[in-house]
């Protein structure tokens, strides 16, 4: 072995490596007891390497299974595993794993909902994520102010922002009303606020942004926002030949049930609304009972308890008589 540490910890599925990048940074990751620095290079199969003073395996594990997740983030959530200040985030409501954890595949703003995947596979993300791979992403945008004929080419042809050019592949009209308009429009890079700064390059403003779209994984409709579900090997094995990974041979998700008919269908989505509906309750009464009156049972009064014990018990006096 002698490759970079963090390609080695993320194709261990410690995180992707720009996550395990800024962990070196910080001098969160020790080599051997050694504090590591961003470049090393793991040489030695038996280094005993540490995240946060923890000991973790450095080696690739062949019989982990390769997950992949689609989430409907709503606005609001942050893309971020821990907030200081306590907000929401989209790891909140992602299902627990052992042996692994759920790696983010790119970011949403706060005010941005829509698709965002998640994988178990630190390298998968790491290569949908680089720009090299040119990923398509497609956005549902409704924006505020005129928009022209000479605007719209603008954007496709390309733009220079702070950070370089940028462009649209692709800008569908969808409709609007006055000065609001609705737009489905592509891209291939996803840097920080991208298609908001696009837009405000031509003096519009973004009003609602939301993914539908990551190469050819579409957002399911029949997903409630905060839902998410599991993708097939097929569409697993779509991601990982994408980037030029081999494809997966197994999956945890039973293939009988996917092919299932239209009732164990709804059955499923109705699932999924109930589990967002519970965390919804859970977060908003911080103790996860619901403060809805009309699913709580009335206390009895202690009177009303008496007398009823006396009625259930004047039945079985009778009897002796």
């Amino acid at each position: 072995m002698n490759e970079k540490l963090q390609k080695v910890l993320a194709r261990a599925g410690h995180g992707s490596r720009r996550e395990l990048e800024a962990l070196i940074k910080a001098g969160r990751v020790s080599v051997n007891g050694v504090v590591a620095k961003l470049g090393e290079r793991l040489e030695d199969d038996n280094a005993v390497v540490r995240i946060d003073g923890h000991t973790v395996s450095a080696k690739a594990q062949e019989e982990v299974i390769c997950r992949v997740l689609a989430y409907y983030k709503p606005e609001g959530e942050l893309c971020t595993r821990h907030d200081p200040e306590g907000r929401r985030t989209v790891f909140d409501r992602l299902p627990k794993i052992r042996g692994s954890r759920w790696i983010s595949v790119g970011r949403l703003d706060a005010n941005t909902s829509g698709l965002l995947l998640f994988t178990t596979d630190g390298e998968l993300a790491n290569r949908l994520m680089h720009p090299s791979r040119q990923v398509e992403r497609e956005y549902l945008v409704r924006v505020f102010g005129d928009v022209n004929e000479q605007k719209v080419k603008n954007l496709v042809r390309g733009v220079e922002l702070e950070d370089g050019m940028a462009r649209f592949e692709d800008v569908v009209y969808a409709g609007g009303d006055g000065m609001n308009h609705t737009f489905y429009v592509a891209i291939n890079e996803g840097r920080n606020r991208e298609v908001r700064r696009l837009w405000e390059s031509q003096e519009t403003t973004v009003s609602r942004l939301k993914r539908v779209r990551y190469g050819d994984i579409y957002l399911d409709k029949k997903l409630p926002r905060g839902g998410w579900m599991e993708l097939d090997l097929k569409q697993v094995n779509y991601l990982r030949e994408l980037v030029e990974l081999r494809p997966e041979k197994e999956t945890l998700l039973d293939e009988n049930k996917a092919n299932s008919s239209r009732k164990r269908e709804r059955s499923r989505s109705q699932k999924i609304r109930r589990a967002v509906k519970r965390h919804e309750e859970r977060v908003n009464t911080g103790g996860g009972r619901s403060n809805n009156p009309s699913r709580r049972k009335p206390k009895k009064s202690a009177g009303e308890q008496g007398a009823r014990a006396k009625q259930a018990n004047k039945p079985q006096r009778q009897q002796r008589k």
